[in-house]
């Protein structure tokens, strides 16, 4: 089972991730998290032993915060490639895609990835609000 949503901003994507290492029942392989310029993609892959119950739980937590997502050709190949092993650093190069975080959810990532980006900007964009 795999959820991928579109999210607005840093904050949100934060969110998942608090509820994601909160709630121990989830039995979750791995968690992605891409910066686009408009907004964040997280893709939450799931063992397919999770109740139907915690299933549909997660989904109507999902779509409170942000919008089911079929990414574009290139952050379907980039999403592949993490999860067929490949390391992150050759899937940003090779797709040209922002991979903030894959694995274990991290909100250490998350926050070095915001701090970096705004002190480089020199200002802080709505996404990383």
């Amino acid at each position: 089972m795999e959820y991928t949503y579109y999210l607005a901003n840093a904050s949100l994507t934060l969110r998942v991730v608090e509820h994601l290492l909160g709630y121990c029942r989830l039995p979750l392989e791995f968690m992605t998290v891409i910066h686009q310029i408009d907004g964040w993609v997280i893709r939450v892959k799931m063992n397919d032993n999770i109740a139907v119950s915690d299933a549909e739980d997660f989904r109507a937590y999902m779509n409170e915060l942000g919008i089911a997502y079929d990414p574009g050709i290139r952050v379907r190949m980039a999403l592949w490639g993490l999860e067929t092993g490949q390391s992150p650093i050759d899937v940003m190069r090779r797709y040209q895609v922002a991979i903030v975080s894959h694995g274990k959810p991290d909100r250490e990532e998350i926050e070095a990835f915001r701090r970096q980006f705004v002190m480089g900007l020199g200002y802080c964009p709505e996404t990383l609000a």
